[in-house]
């Protein structure tokens, strides 16, 4: 009986184990969770462990503009009909929230300064910031610099197909550095700080010891915060319940620049210290929206020649913008735009003064990110010298802008 019985528990510890090991052969291997997906701003990947995040976006501006012959010649001068603007961007976080990044990457001629630099300049941003607080966060790497409003927008969220000639002549773009940002209020009053010391070259310019930019921006915001970040965005898509304000003020001095406009441009014979003063005002209520920018550039000795007498120089005065909107609530935008440039004497047998008159129209179908864009301009080309003959134009875009 009892070699029964112990034969008995020998068969069943025999059964349990091959019944165990065919159990474990017959399923498959344990699998990692997989990754979360989001969609909101772009398509968003966190990883298992949630330590890292990457989102990605993209956008496109397709682009048909006209130029007449004359203010009285209707004729075709020049066609312009490309893609504008092709953007990658990925951003997200790594190994904590507060340490997050921005790549951005341009695929289209005219966006990455080829005709200047002489070479695709691919990249646009690339930046590692760490937040050190919910107001004070800081940065290296290569991003936009604190400049004026309309060139911190991002040039897909503005209400015209373009950004202004007042922008395009003196902004200070992109530069590769340290930046510093806090925000806080203090009795209601909100405020924005911004700095930032970079190399004064611009976008992936070989590093050299000729001279270091600075740059410092304050914001203040005296009815608070804008509904949804809407100070940095173009139109009142937020139809501001309440009327709010921003007054920005941006001073850069550049060191021994090389370039015509300090980080963009064509290279100078000689370097220069170049100083840029900017003010920008911006109001937005109820779907109204009212923006205005002062910008001026000096610079001693503006213009620099070479061995055979060409001539570079930097750009030196001042130019002026005024915007206004209203957005109907069918998401109609009319828009309207003065715009000025003027050159200093140093530079007036150069360079002439240009004004535009600007009327606009937009349809936004999912907001900045889908959207139609028109808008005719009357220029006027007087030269100040009164050596060369004035020229006026009229200038008809159409732009389609398309991204997540």
């Amino acid at each position: 009986m009892k070699q029964r019985r112990e034969g008995a528990l020998l068969v069943t510890i025999i059964f349990f184990i091959v019944s165990t090991s065919c159990f474990s052969q017959t399923n498959p291997p344990v699998i990692s969770p997989s990754p979360y997906f989001t969609y909101g701003k772009g398509l968003g990947i966190t990883s298992p462990d949630s330590l890292f995040m990457l989102n990605i976006r993209f956008r496109m501006q397709n682009r048909l503009a006209l130029v007449s012959e004359s203010e009285s010649d209707l004729d075709i001068a020049s066609v312009e009909a490309r893609t504008r603007r092709l953007r990658l961007r990925l951003d997200g976080f790594i190994y904590t929230t507060r340490l997050t990044y921005l790549i951005q990457l341009a695929f289209t001629r005219s966006d990455m300064d080829y005709d200047d630099t002489g070479f695709p300049n691919v990249i646009r941003d690339a930046m590692i910031q760490y937040s050190v607080n919910e107001h004070f966060s800081i940065g290296l790497g290569q991003t936009k610099l604190p400049g004026n409003r309309q060139r911190v927008n991002s040039s897909g969220d503005l209400q015209l197909p373009d950004r202004s000639i007042v922008n395009s002549t003196f902004n200070i773009d992109r530069d590769f550095g340290l930046q510093l940002y806090y925000n806080n209020a203090f009795k209601g009053l909100a405020y924005v700080v911004r700095g930032a010391i970079s190399s004064g070259d611009g976008r992936n310019i070989t590093s050299s010891d000729r001279g270091l930019a600075y740059t410092g921006r304050l914001e203040l915001l005296p009815f608070g915060k804008f509904t949804n970040g809407g100070d940095y965005f173009e139109g009142d898509l937020a139809r501001e319940p309440k009327p709010k304000v921003s007054f920005g003020l941006t001073y850069s001095n550049n060191q021994n620049a090389i370039r015509t406009g300090g980080q963009l441009g064509k290279f100078l014979y000689e370097s220069r210290d170049i100083q840029t003063n900017m003010f920008d005002f911006l109001i937005k209520y109820n779907g109204w929206a009212f923006a205005a920018e002062y910008l001026r550039r000096t610079t001693p000795n503006p213009i620099t020649t070479n061995e055979d007498g060409d001539q570079r120089f930097v750009y030196v005065g001042h130019g002026q913008n005024f915007q206004g909107s209203y957005l109907f609530k069918n998401n109609f935008e009319l828009v309207g735009r003065y715009s000025q440039v003027r050159p200093d004497t140093d530079i007036q047998l150069l360079e002439e003064k240009i004004q535009q008159y600007t009327m606009g129209v937009s349809k936004y179908i999912r907001g900045h990110r889908l959207k139609l864009q028109s808008d005719l301009t009357y220029e006027t080309n007087t030269w100040l010298s009164g050596t060369n003959a004035d020229h006026n134009n009229w200038q008809l875009r159409f732009q389609i802008e398309a991204g997540i």
